[in-house]
């Protein structure tokens, strides 16, 4: 059983902490916080032991009904790995505490690259990780980008990958983020910083994006043009491909699903915790072929469709599960796949015998 302490109880911390609950090989040792909120009364009333950063600041977690067990430094002692889930910068000046108690952690996108030994997408380099003590899940966006460029590199071959990508201004308890009214190139100057981080995964690859920030909490959309090496026959090739991913869904036009908004309302009609959405949302309709060039539009769910891949590295970084097998567990533990979205059959493709 790996013992796993979260270290930030956040957006992305208390998801992970709900997913490495759910997992048969995993026991949550505890969660830490900063402070004391509504966010700290939900993980004690979720049974998660809370460990505080700042020792200093225990009887302010006392006052509002809240029993601390312990300290962020005991909380690390104890645990096997850790899943650093503060927020951007925190957590390469935490690195220092997971040294000096000897604790392999799991870092987030938000952190520069140089803050660990790999850089992780579970579909791309599940095995990297294993003889590594630091990894780092690369961003919502990256690991959006990712999973689609996977299968079509290994499929077609690519030249290169153009991606625009229309980013939300902040998640929805943000309330301080923006912009309001208005949309936003971020940055102004090209490429984004997505493109380089999606070649820490794939080194060669030619891939240019460009961002832009836009009022809205919902989702991030990506419009892609990617340049095939070898294209196939026929657009239904891609879509076939793309639908027989783990970890992304083809969205038929008969669903009348044409925002964003619309998917989230999907995703909470299926009983899904918080309405995440661990997939990648690939308008079926969008995929177009014209001699080389596939072009498509995807949607990515910047609070959650990190979260399978932080379970799946904590298992590459224990080494006691191959990539496969471990893919598989957690897309079965988590109920990762809109099955109600399927307008023809599509074969999946065997997580036994995937690329790892």
């Amino acid at each position: 059983m790996l013992r796993v302490g979260i270290n930030g109880y956040g957006t992305i911390g208390k998801r992970v902490a709900d997913a490495v609950s759910a997992q048969p090989d995993m026991e949550l040792c505890g969660v830490a916080k900063v402070s004391p909120d509504y966010v700290a009364i939900g993980a004690v009333e979720a049974g998660y032991p809370l460990y505080v950063v700042d020792e200093t600041r225990i009887e302010e977690f006392r006052e509002i009904g809240v029993d601390v067990a312990g300290t962020v430094d005991e909380l690390v002692e104890e645990s096997d790995v850790v899943v650093d889930a503060t927020p951007s910068g925190i957590g390469a000046e935490n690195r220092s505490l997971y040294e000096r108690h000897d604790t392999p952690a799991i870092f987030q996108g938000g952190e520069d690259a140089t803050v660990a030994e790999v850089s992780f997408n579970a579909r791309v380099n599940y095995d990297e990780a294993e003889d590594a003590d630091y990894v780092r899940v690369v961003s919502c966006n990256t690991t959006g980008l990712s999973r689609l460029v996977a299968p079509l590199e290994e499929a077609y071959g690519i030249e290169k990958v153009r991606a625009t990508l229309v980013r939300r201004g902040g998640d929805p308890n943000q309330t301080g983020r923006g912009p309001i009214n208005d949309a936003v190139p971020d940055p102004v100057s090209i490429p984004s910083h997505h493109g380089p981080d999606v070649q820490t995964l794939f080194p060669k690859l030619d891939i240019d994006t460009i961002g832009l920030k836009v009022p809205t909490t919902m989702m991030h959309v990506h419009a892609i043009n990617v340049t095939l090496e070898n294209p196939p026959a026929s657009e239904d090739d891609v879509r076939d491909l793309l639908a027989a991913q783990e970890r992304t869904i083809m969205v038929p036009e008969y669903a009348r699903i044409d925002g964003a908004g619309t998917l989230k309302d999907m995703a909470a009609d299926a009983g899904r915790p918080r309405g995440d959405i661990w997939e990648n949302c690939i308008w079926e309709e969008s995929v177009t072929l014209q001699g080389s060039d596939l072009y498509c539009m995807q949607a990515i769910h910047q609070e959650s469709d990190v979260v399978p891949e932080n379970v799946d590295a904590l298992r590459a970084i224990s080494g006691h599960l191959s990539g496969p097998e471990s893919r598989s567990l957690t897309n079965e533990t988590l109920g990762i796949g809109f099955g109600g979205l399927r307008d023809r059959p599509v074969k999946r493709l065997d997580t036994q015998t995937a690329d790892d």
